[in-house]
């Protein structure tokens, strides 16, 4: 089952986590199109899910030890993602929608999502064992904030996703704290964000290389609305032989130490929107996620729990209690399909920039991920006519 440099100085030592936040600031050195990875669409200022204005993103990032595995005690490569539709100090529902292309995995309070057509509070994100915890954490931060409903009439569904980090975390020792996902949701922001092993994606893997967090958007022409798509990826998932970046045959060009014999892990995707659209559309975008994966080379094999949320900033006020009908705005079904393609491409550029900012880990019994080296990148991506010029 289951972006300008940064800098994360980790300290290695046997006993409590790091438990390390990423500047406001951060980005990653270098992201795929630094290599000369060819891209369609354009993408917005930051590149990033928070170019949809009012999205704001958190990390914490937990990583100490190193040798043998001693559970409850490390070695620890794990953490928290948060991801707030309208920032975290608003309290305004966004219309989403929720689509599993495989569930082996776990994303807490879809079936309210479903039902409602809303998403309230933070997208979490995090490893299998600690959705629990992250999920009561999420409700006891928002009581701290205060929510607009007196706490007697007050209940909350939380949102939080997982993919499995076993291979290179103590995941059976509970290392993820509540104090975590406080951290995680106080840390959101808006502007440039942090890749790579940051966050949930801390430990993850992808397509066999060092997987991770990720991100990408797409901007609309003014003729098409002019509106904005964001996506956000915690990459899990893939098996090596299977990847394919720019339609070039990756996997089988660089090829390694196997870790799995089929498609075991996971992917998380959110998307974001500032497109009016209705819940049922936004479920109709979710899907189009599975394209952009596709592209890459998953399968959504039978071990791999791959679940993706989207949801519209658009529309404010829609979700909050009315005694008057609502008026709300949402683009016609048949002028959607320039928001699918976008979707489409900032996923597909999104599990790239993952590969592209990921470093070399190692985990408990010596476990080691490598990370997709960029010079063989460039050269398969040479080799098949597919390298771009870098600006």
């Amino acid at each position: 089952m289951k972006i300008a440099a940064i800098s994360l100085a980790v300290l290695f030592a046997v006993g409590a986590p790091v438990r390390a936040q990423q500047p406001s600031n951060a980005h990653t050195e270098l992201r795929a199109r630094n290599l000369g990875v060819p891209f369609e669409g354009t993408p917005g200022p930051l590149d990033a899910i928070t170019d949809v204005k009012g999205v704001e993103v958190g990390y914490r990032t937990l990583i100490s030890g190193e040798g043998k595995l001693q559970v409850g005690v490390g070695p620890v490569r794990t953490g928290v993602t948060a991801i707030f539709p309208r920032g975290k100090n608003a309290v305004d529902p966004v219309f989403a929608g929720w689509f599993t292309e495989n569930g082996n995995g776990e994303m807490t309070g879809t079936t309210w999502v479903e039902e409602s057509g809303f998403l309230y509070g933070p997208v979490m994100i995090t490893n299998t064992h600690s959705v629990g915890v992250v999920r009561d954490a999420v409700i006891a931060w928002q009581l701290k904030h205060g929510m607009p409903a007196a706490e007697d009439d007050w209940w909350s569904l939380p949102v939080v996703a997982e993919t499995w980090d076993g291979y290179l975390n103590d995941i059976n020792g509970f290392h993820v704290k509540p104090a975590d996902a406080f951290a995680a949701m106080d840390d959101a922001h808006a502007g440039p964000i942090a890749e790579g092993n940051v966050g949930g994606g801390t430990g993850m893997i992808c397509f066999e290389f060092k997987g991770g967090t990720g991100t990408a958007s797409r901007q609309l022409p003014e003729r098409l609305g002019g509106y904005t798509v964001g996506v956000l990826v915690q990459c899990n998932f893939g098996t090596r032989h299977l990847l394919r970046i720019a339609g070039t045959p990756v996997g089988s060009e660089i090829p390694g130490k196997p870790i799995w014999d089929n498609d075991t892990g996971s992917i998380i995707v959110v998307v974001a929107t500032d497109a009016p659209l209705l819940p049922t559309q936004m479920k109709r975008i979710a899907k189009r996620v599975t394209l952009g994966l596709g592209r890459l080379g998953s399968i959504s094999g039978n071990g791999s729990g791959d679940i993706f949320m989207a949801f519209s900033t658009a529309n404010p006020g829609a979700g909050l209690k009315q005694k008057t009908p609502v008026d709300v705005r949402m683009i016609p079904n048949d002028q959607m399909e320039a928001l699918f393609e976008a979707t489409v491409q900032a996923t597909e550029e999104a599990v790239i920039n993952v590969l592209a900012s990921a470093k070399t880990m190692t985990g408990p019994q010596g476990h080691t991920v490598e990370a997709l080296p960029h010079d063989r990148l460039r050269e398969v991506l040479r080799k098949y006519n597919r390298l771009a010029d870098v600006k």
